[in-house]
């Protein structure tokens, strides 16, 4: 059950007598059966009143309770005499004068259960054959239309086909879409269930298409969420179709508008234009990736928002501003934020919307390097008790014992991986297949196979979005361990540090077994030598501990077997 500030809450329940019906059964914590929750829910419309029948006050439909209307249909199947009597409920309500109690969650219709498995071939329905190969329908000519087809609404309600007992419609540019799509679902590796939707959109858009028509994207777009269909895959067919019209706003442009509220004009927009130059790149400028463009707005907005209050350009910012804003921040802050206002002052001043740039002469201050200390067990034991799912088990063990970043576990593919002679490759590094990762290799590979077992994506991580296509899970699905000290990119700092403390402190075997660069291992190394000169060493005791090197081969490369 979703609460209203978003957290995921399980609703205590108890075996009790609802409050509303009378129903024996599990209640929630308003002490109501599930039926009457939903029907004294708000988007209903139900009111709270004297219920006509029983004179209770609870909520009510049309003026009587659930509990009456639950008796006035008992009531009309034992008295309905002819088949109009049997459909109109109206004429019962009033005449309810006692109910008959029931059990909670009893009420419920179901469809009778099939009495013959479904077949198919010789001796049940056929399979239905492949749509034949189509090429783009040759142009007739068309009208040239007086108004542009943005501007023209179109209704798609009346157009309502079942392709599992009718042929499609016979439209040379449906059969196009339709071949299409299942070129892309053999590509894909689509199931059945995603295929029959991406036919049922597909048919309801375009059965009565017309040459030199265009379909919007919004309209697309609400098609598709109605028959459950991704709508990257909709849109994609009727691109290749030549026959979209891009009408949504671009979800970078929803975002800046709502970051950049509430700012001045004359800050305004000369910010949004940098922040558009640094995400689609300029004259002189390569595109920055998204998480920058994010990261460095971020760091300037508190600054502006400081300065809408007292100025109305940008230009009318001082040096001194910008010292007294750095002034209170320490650290990455000020580090980030300084990087981020030198971006904005610099390309403003090049492009003149500033007469001199106020964030000159103001150096980073020289970065101390974090003295990492290792996890302990309790850390190591909670990631582990955290990771419940296969996918999540794997994510933690790739950390843990080979040191990957959550980037490379995303990026790895079925390719990456050798069950036979044990081998891994890990952004471009090989290296030994320990026990413990086989094993759970092999769980989550089953789990792949049984979940989407016809899916063509080639990354070892899908989830149910990109089994339809070829491309990484997102970053937002790997494993989150936020909440806890070892985290996916602590788990890999940890497993380095560990390899360093083993070698004592050998950065060309930091480099040679992870495939880091060499300033990265020299880091690492002198964080162990002054773990080691400290006398802070970790003594190996839980499994994911015992990833460390074999004593015949000393560490080296095949350090990480289990």
């Amino acid at each position: 059950m979703v609460a209203r500030d978003g957290c995921t809450r399980k609703i205590p329940r108890a075996v009790t007598s609802c409050a509303e019906c009378f129903a024996w059964g599990e209640t929630h914590a308003q002490g109501v059966c599930l039926a009457c929750y939903n029907f004294s829910a708000p988007h209903f419309g139900h009111h709270v009143g004297d219920c006509g029948a029983c004179g209770r006050r609870v909520p009510l439909k049309q003026g009587y309770c659930r509990l009456c209307w639950f008796q006035a249909r008992e009531d009309r199947a034992i008295a309905a005499e002819d088949a109009r009597s049997r459909v109109v409920l109206a004429p019962y309500l009033p005449r309810v004068r006692c109910q008959q109690l029931f059990f909670a969650g009893m009420t419920k219709r179901r469809g009778r259960p099939r009495t013959t498995p479904r077949r198919y071939g010789e001796k049940g329905r056929p399979h239905k054959p492949p749509p034949t190969p189509r090429v783009r329908p040759a142009s007739t000519g068309t009208q040239l239309a007086l108004v542009s087809a943005e501007d023209l609404p179109r209704s798609f309600a009346a157009v309502r086909f079942d392709l599992r007992s009718t042929p499609a419609p016979d439209n040379p540019w449906l059969a196009w879409a339709l071949y299409l799509a299942h070129a892309t679902a053999e590509a894909r590796g689509w199931s059945p269930i995603a295929r029959r939707a991406m036919q049922r959109t597909l048919v309801r858009l375009l059965a009565n298409y017309d040459d030199g028509d265009l379909v919007k994207a919004s309209e697309a777009r609400a098609i598709a969420s109605r028959f459950c269909v991704n709508v990257n895959n909709a849109t994609d067919i009727l691109d290749r179709m030549g026959i979209l019209i891009e009408d949504r706003t671009p979800t970078f442009e929803l975002w800046l508008e709502a970051k950049l509220e509430g700012l001045a004009p004359g800050i305004d927009a000369p910010v949004r234009d940098w922040v558009r130059v640094l995400s689609d790149g300029g004259p002189r400028s390569r595109a920055r990736h998204p998480d920058t463009v994010r990261a460095y707005l971020r760091s300037v907005l508190p600054a502006l928002r400081d300065w809408t209050t007292r100025y109305d350009h940008l230009r009318e910012v001082t040096h001194d501003d910008v010292l007294a804003y750095l002034a209170p921040l320490q650290g990455s802050a000020r580090d980030s934020t300084v990087t981020a206002l030198r971006s904005l002052f610099t390309w403003a001043r090049r492009n003149g919307v500033i007469f001199r740039n106020p964030a000159t002469r103001i150096r980073l201050r020289k970065r101390a390097h974090r003295i990492w200390q290792s996890l302990t067990d309790a850390d190591l034991a909670d990631a582990v008790a955290a990771a419940t799912t296969p996918q999540a088990r794997l994510c933690v063990v790739l950390a843990a014992v080979h040191a990957a970043r959550p980037g490379q576990i995303r990026a790895l593919k079925l390719d990456d991986i050798r069950l036979g002679d044990r081998r891994l490759t890990i952004a471009g590094t090989t290296r030994p297949l320990d026990e413990l990762t086989h094993r759970v290799l092999l769980d989550w590979l089953d789990h792949r196979r049984r979940r989407w077992p016809h899916t063509a994506n080639p990354h070892l991580l899908i989830s149910k979005e990109t089994a339809l296509h070829h491309g990484p899970v997102s970053a937002t699905w790997i494993l989150n361990l936020r909440r806890l000290r070892a985290t996916l990119e602590r788990l890999r700092i940890d497993r380095q540090l560990e390899e360093a403390l083993a070698s004592g402190g050998d950065p060309l075997r930091l480099a040679t077994v992870f495939g880091i660069s060499h300033t990265a291992a020299v880091r690492y190394a002198v964080n162990a030598l002054r773990l080691l000169e400290d006398d802070h060493a970790a003594t190996p005791s839980d499994p994911l501990r015992t990833r460390a090197s074999a004593p015949e081969n000393g560490g080296g490369e095949h350090s990480g077997s289990a």
